[in-house]
């Protein structure tokens, strides 16, 4: 072989052996590069699950692990996502950045970035303790835990069509029981001083004492001048505590309750609905109107993000809340809330509309606690339809209020009988008008057969009954009413006497009562900041029948079923009364009903179970007038 090729193969076998101790090397820094990744990536994510104890990993300070799972333990659920950048290796050190962000419930997450590290140590990578701190913060010293702590700003009012508050702050006292120093005896007195059943509150405590509960039991909320007349009997019961509390009240328990809502203790179902506004231990609204602007009210909750010494390492100032404006007004809403309370025990509800505008100036409901039948009721409107019919027969030009019209004591209608009930039978020498005072049912019902299937839905709608402005009120579960077109002659002449299938809220038969006497459709509105949808404007009321209308309801109070409003003072009343049937007794039971108006005030009253319009609710008509009248 010649000299030349023996050293060229030698530089070969030089080369192949030098190029593979550089492959050997490399794959070998790159195992190194994947194991530290790997380390660290393991860590993020036991940080991400905020559990680093039995994520597989080695540490250099065997309670770092510990200590910050015990650590983040009080964040709760608390939405967690981290991100670990670029891990460089050097040697047998790589070292990396961890970017931290904590929902902790407000606008502005609690983040904050970290340096990690890992060393190789054998054959594994050990996470390195933080050159500061804790892996949570370098403000932090091993085995403190943090904390989080929300901080309400100053929240908004809802106010009346004057610009003051319906419910401005006042303190509550919220009496509980501290089951740890708590006794039978103790109980037995306090069930005296708050009037609950004997027995009842020592049963709850020994509950609680059996479970070992340290939890306060609740037992009764007390405003201000209530607590005061009850405290010195408190102070000498131990184990109860009543802590002083802020919040929104109205002027009285009772004033315009349901509509303008609660506030208080978040329930779990609203924390679970709230999709992280609220957590456990906030106060909100929780009903009403309190509730459906809540987050206008409250405006957005500062938090504090704190060790459990006090140092803080995170916050966000809260914002404050924004007013609810309404059209209500106190003086009216006054009147209507003492009105109803004569019904004692029997439910009830009046609403107030001002004529010129359509604003809701009263919503009352009495009990005030409960079903806002004022507004979201829904209840057949008994023979106070018959505006809407008549409003049908005079546009139609079936009749005139001389129109001989006879009022038989009953008639029937495809085997189906119908009675009168306000004024009685008048007879066959009645005309329409006598009909419309009395409220005779027979005889609208044997004019309903002339009008179309849906002539009285029609004519609802044409008055405001059954529009579309439910929606743009402001408040839940609004509602206008239905008259749906008649599916047959019996079911024509039960809608022509609002029964059937016909229903309303008193508040859709107010609108429709300060629509006659105004003459024309405006949609009624309640909370007018914020700005409500806006609605379309009905279509302009026929003249000659509106005129009509208003001298017949001025015959009901003058000479017919409503004449217990004939001397209110105030000046003249126009109104309709009504009793409806409802229910499977026999004979059924009846609502009572009286809407109409008196000067710029239009009204609706509905009395359950009433017996006739024009006896019990006309009355209470009367007292919400003269309320009104003295100021």
């Amino acid at each position: 072989m010649k000299k030349g090729t023996i050293a060229a193969l030698a530089l070969l076998l030089l080369l192949a052996a030098g190029g593979g101790g550089w492959w050997f090397w490399t794959k070998g820094e790159r195992e190194k590069d994947q194991a530290a990744r790997a380390a660290l990536t393991a860590f993020a994510q036991g940080y991400q699950q905020r559990r680093l104890t039995g994520a597989g990993l080695a540490f250099a300070r065997a309670d770092d692990a510990t200590a910050f799972d015990k650590a983040v333990a009080p964040l709760g659920s608390a939405r967690l996502t981290t991100s670990l950048g670029e891990v460089d290796r050097s040697g047998a050190t790589a070292t990396g950045t961890l970017d931290v962000s904590w929902d902790v419930g407000v606008d502005k997450p609690w983040a904050y970035s970290i340096p990690v590290s890992a060393k190789a140590v054998g054959d594994k990578w050990v996470i390195q303790p933080p050159a500061q701190g804790t892996y949570l913060s370098p403000d932090m010293y091993p085995g403190q835990t943090v904390q989080t702590r929300r901080t309400p700003g100053a929240r908004g009012d809802l106010l009346d069509a004057a610009g003051t508050p319906l419910m401005p702050a006042g303190f509550v006292y919220p009496v509980a029981i501290d089951p740890t120093r708590a006794t039978a005896e103790g109980m037995s007195e306090l069930e005296k001083v708050t009037e609950e059943p004997a027995g009842s509150l020592a049963a709850r405590l020994a509950a609680a004492q059996k479970s070992g509960s340290q939890a306060p039991i609740p037992v009764i909320t007390y405003r201000e001048a209530d607590f005061a007349k009850r405290k010195q009997a408190l102070d000498r019961i131990v184990g109860v505590v009543y802590p002083q509390r802020e919040q929104p009240l109205g002027k009285t328990r009772e004033f315009g309750q349901p509509l303008l809502g609660s506030f208080g203790d978040v329930t779990a179902e609203l924390v679970k609905e709230s999709k992280g506004r609220y957590a456990a231990g906030d106060r909100a609204g929780t009903s009403g109107l309190q509730r459906r602007y809540d987050e206008r009210l409250a405006g957005s909750p500062g938090v504090t993000v704190e060790t459990n010494t006090g140092k803080g390492l995170f916050t966000q100032a809260p914002v404050d809340g924004q007013d609810v404006t309404t059209t209500l007004d106190v003086a009216t809403q006054d009147a209507a809330q003492a009105a109803v309370a004569t019904t004692g025990d029997v439910p009830s509800a009046l609403v107030a509309v001002d004529v010129k505008s359509g604003a809701v100036k009263a919503v009352a409901n009495n009990p005030a606690l409960g079903m806002n039948r004022a507004v979201s009721g829904r209840f057949p409107p008994g023979s106070t339809l018959k505006v809407a019919t008549t409003y049908a027969l005079l546009t139609q030009g079936l009749v005139t209020p001389t129109t001989p019209v006879p009022c038989p004591a009953t008639t029937v209608v495809d085997g189906r009988s119908f009675k009168n009930f306000e004024g009685g039978a008048g007879g066959s020498a009645t005309t329409f008008a006598d009909d419309f005072h009395n409220s005779c049912n027979t005889a609208f019902v044997s004019l309903a057969a002339k009008l179309p299937d849906d002539g009285v839905g029609k004519a609802a709608a044409a008055l405001g009954v059954t529009g579309d402005w439910a929606a743009s009120l402001g408040v839940g579960e609004a509602f206008s009413g239905s008259v749906p077109a008649s599916n047959g002659a019996t079911d024509k002449a039960a809608g022509a006497i609002g029964q059937g299938r016909d229903l309303a809220s008193p508040l859709a038969m107010a609108v429709m009562a300060g629509n006659v006497a105004r003459g024309s459709v405006i949609a009624p509105s309640l909370v007018t900041d914020p700005a409500p949808k806006a609605t379309p404007a009905g279509e302009p009321l026929d003249a000659d029948a509106v005129a009509t209308l208003r001298t017949l309801m001025r015959g009901v109070v003058t000479s017919g079923s409503g004449t217990a409003l004939k001397d209110a003072p105030g000046g003249e009343v126009f109104g309709k009364s009504g009793t409806a049937e409802f229910g499977e007794a026999n004979p059924p039971e009846t609502h009572a009903w009286f809407v109409g108006w008196q000067g710029d005030t239009a009204f609706a009253v509905l009395v359950e179970k009433g017996r006739s319009g024009g006896s019990v609710a006309a009355p209470i008509a009367k007292e919400f007038l003269t309320r009104l009248a003295a100021g």
